[in-house]
């Protein structure tokens, strides 16, 4: 006991000679956290197992070695095959409940792939597409097919879209009923479908507008393979072109002339021209809100700082009536007028022009322009490609290739990007496709790298369109 009692009164003298020394006093505070949880939820334990086989049950236990979260399950759940009745869905601290209220299938295996739904609750770590599969057969099926869609008119990618698999179904089956299976798209427009049986199939992508996950609207982008599928082994990667029939009203260019302080009391045009300077390439355009119902076209005259009417230049009116179109050879580096006579329009609305109105501008100098060349690769003629140069969702340019190398003297500066239309028809303009009549839309191919173009510098750039 007195041995005991030496040894604590030892400890006590310790830490007070470590006190005095050391000028602190004795702090207790709580140990200090570790690292931060980075890792995602682990399955530990299902019931069943993943994997099963001879499924004869109606529920599925999953446990996961932390408290989880389900988020956004409506838009991250895939079920294949696609079930009639959405399954009840239930989580408690670190354990998701699934109980089917369809009849499951004979001889079929089921996947279900959360997306993203499912993260830890601390620190909302994602279990990415984690896929719980079973079977009611005596073997998982394992079969797959991969593809990537594209948007026909752009080459782009919307990874909004679905795509649909129907099982030995008629052409007519996506159009009044849900697919049997369905993947998402990645960010890149790639798919692909797992655990797939050996059987024929029809594809299709969509990007659903009311939910009910067929094509029942021509307003609805979408795409199809003109010929079934019969899963395999070796199935091929297939591409999808989607599209959608419906047209889209134009925009309206910026920029009024005209009477600005009169409102809608009086009739304005709008102008194309860019801060003064007329492009050497293009056409001079007037634009106006309404339908010209009177159209006196020699009342736009464009004339030199003297007033001397310019010879060799025309004006037309547009078939929609709302656009004139002064066309020219334009010089560079010339002072301009436009001038547009009051007396000679008339909207439908029976709004004129308070007064006359001259557009003062100045042409483009050949410096402002660069030179672009490009050389093609594996680039298919007999398909009329068509080079579009893209600013924004406008075509700045458009010009045939017909032959491996393309050359323009008189670009306008700027980065481009810059698509590849296959004007198959050769008509000059993109085509959508027809379901109804299986007919295919016409491909654009968006080059991965923007084209930037210097003025007064040539540019140059080999492009090689091997897949």
């Amino acid at each position: 006991m007195r041995t005991k009692l030496s040894g604590i009164v030892f400890i006590i003298l310790l830490a007070h000679i470590y006190m005095m020394f050391t000028g602190g006093c004795a702090q207790i505070s709580a140990p200090t956290g570790g690292p931060k949880d980075t890792l995602a939820p682990v399955l530990v334990k299902a019931a069943p197992e993943n994997n099963s086989i001879q499924f004869t049950g109606n529920k599925v236990v999953l446990a996961f070695d932390e408290y989880i979260d389900l988020q956004d399950l409506p838009s991250n759940l895939l079920i294949s095959p696609v079930q009639k009745y959405s399954p009840v869905i239930s989580y408690n601290l670190k354990t998701i409940t699934v109980k089917f209220k369809d009849t499951l299938a004979p001889n079929t295996t089921y996947s279900l792939n959360f997306g993203n739904a499912i993260k830890d609750i601390n620190e909302g770590n994602v279990f990415k597409n984690f896929n719980y599969v079973f079977s009611t057969g005596d073997y998982i099926d394992s079969f797959e097919l991969k593809g990537k869609v594209i948007m026909a008119e752009t080459g782009k990618v919307d990874s909004t879209l679905m795509v649909l698999l129907y099982r030995n179904s008629p052409d007519t089956a996506v159009q009044h009923r849900k697919p049997d299976y369905t993947a998402r798209l990645n960010g890149d427009g790639s798919f692909q479908f797992n655990y797939l049986p050996a059987d024929q199939f029809s594809i299709y992508a969509l990007k659903d507008g009311d939910g009910n996950k067929y094509y029942n609207a021509k307003s609805e982008i979408f795409g199809f393979h003109t010929e079934a599928i019969n899963i395999n082994k070796n199935n091929p990667i297939i591409s999808l072109s989607a599209f959608s029939e419906k047209t889209e009203t134009p925009k309206s260019a910026p920029g009024f002339t005209g009477d600005k302080k009169g409102g809608d009391k009086y009739l304005r045009f709008q102008n194309n021209i860019t801060a003064g300077r007329q492009d050497l390439l293009t056409t001079l355009e007037l634009t106006c809100k309404n339908v010209l119902k009177k159209v006196e076209l020699d009342s736009i005259v464009l004339c030199d700082t003297s007033f001397k009417k310019i010879t060799g230049y025309s004006v037309s009116l547009d078939s929609t009536r709302k656009k004139i179109i002064i066309e020219n050879k334009w010089q560079p580096e010339n002072v301009l007028k436009l001038i547009i006579y009051k007396n000679g329009f008339q909207d439908s609305t029976g709004l004129t022009m308070s007064k006359n109105d001259t557009i003062n501008f100045i042409t483009r100098s050949i410096s402002e322009y660069g030179s672009l060349k490009l050389s093609f690769k594996n680039i298919d003629l007999s398909k009329h490609p068509v080079l579009q140069f893209m600013d924004g969702e406008n075509i700045k340019l458009k010009s045939a290739v017909t032959s491996p190398e393309w050359l323009n003297k008189m670009m306008l500066p700027g980065e481009y990007e810059v698509r590849i239309l296959f004007d198959e028809n050769n008509n000059g303009k993109w085509d959508s496709g027809d379901y109804s009549k299986k007919l295919q839309p016409e491909i654009t191919l968006a080059l991965p790298k923007k084209i930037s173009i210097k003025a007064d510098w040539e540019n140059e750039r080999d492009i090689d369109l091997k897949q």
